[in-house]
């Protein structure tokens, strides 16, 4: 039996999709794609952890299975970007609870727009990570260069897309890029740890705290107010909001239970 190139597991709320190969293969994506689309619609599902096997996260597309349509002189070799790429970055992006990104070692290309994608990074020692793009006459994909341009700014951003080099985790950390650092065999526990607190927390509100975050940046002040307004509005009606006020006034620790 063929083995399968994304596992999942659930446990406590938190289901870890774990990456079987270090390079995007077709079939990696479309299983990828499917694993991340049915937990977006598991309502027991209230944290997500993404992370990878062995030395590396994801270096990326698979160059082999990509040099073998290039070699058949196939004139659309990239139109994978639309078909494939872009519903799965659509698809992460779109998941309404929040996704920790364990990188568990090496970090390139369309790996880091995966990455990236997550809310919360963290990444084992010494990893490095690069944007690798221009390295094989290609410029980006997987939303690498928007989210840097949002992350580290326009100026950091084109140094590292123009000249590719790659940086640690450590510097990564520095920029902003990722959230903790820690020795790569910590980094599973390290991140479902996280996973497992914000599952513990309050569900309908991390969701609206994403939809909020999704289009601060380039909503106007009156917009964001709107619907911060229109959010709380909602989340004043919930269970957890009720407990949590409770639990304070108790000066006890409030117990979510997601609605």
């Amino acid at each position: 039996m063929t083995q399968p190139s994304v596992t999942r597991t659930d446990a406590d709320g938190v289901a870890v999709l774990t990456l079987q190969q270090p390079a995007l293969t077709s079939r990696l994506r479309s299983e990828l794609l499917a694993a991340v689309t049915a937990v977006s619609a598991d309502g027991s599902v209230r944290a997500v952890l993404l992370t990878g096997t062995g030395r590396a996260f994801c270096l990326g597309q698979d160059l082999g299975e990509h040099a073998g349509v290039l070699r058949s002189g196939a004139v659309d070799a990239l139109d994978v970007v639309a078909a494939e790429y872009n519903p799965l970055l659509l698809a992460l992006a779109a998941v309404p609870v929040p996704v920790v990104v364990g990188v568990n070692g090496a970090c390139a290309g369309a790996g880091l727009g995966l990455a990236l994608a997550g809310d919360l990074r963290v990444a084992a020692a010494g990893a490095k990570l690069s944007t690798a793009f221009t390295g094989i006459g290609l410029s980006s994909d997987s939303a690498v260069a928007a989210r840097l341009v949002h992350c580290v700014g326009g100026s950091r951003a084109a140094e590292l897309m123009l000249l590719a080099e790659p940086f640690t985790a450590e510097t990564a950390a520095g920029w902003g890029l990722v959230h903790r650092v820690v020795p790569a065999d910590r980094v599973l526990p390290e991140a479902l740890a996280l996973a497992t607190r914000l599952a513990a927390g309050p569900t309908a509100a991390h969701r609206a705290v994403k939809t909020v975050l999704a289009t601060a940046a380039t909503d106007s002040l009156d917009t964001t107010l709107a619907l911060e307004a229109r959010l709380q509005a909602g989340l004043g009606r919930t269970a957890d909001h009720r407990e949590a006020v409770e639990a304070f006034l108790a000066k006890r620790p409030a117990r979510f239970t997601g609605r």
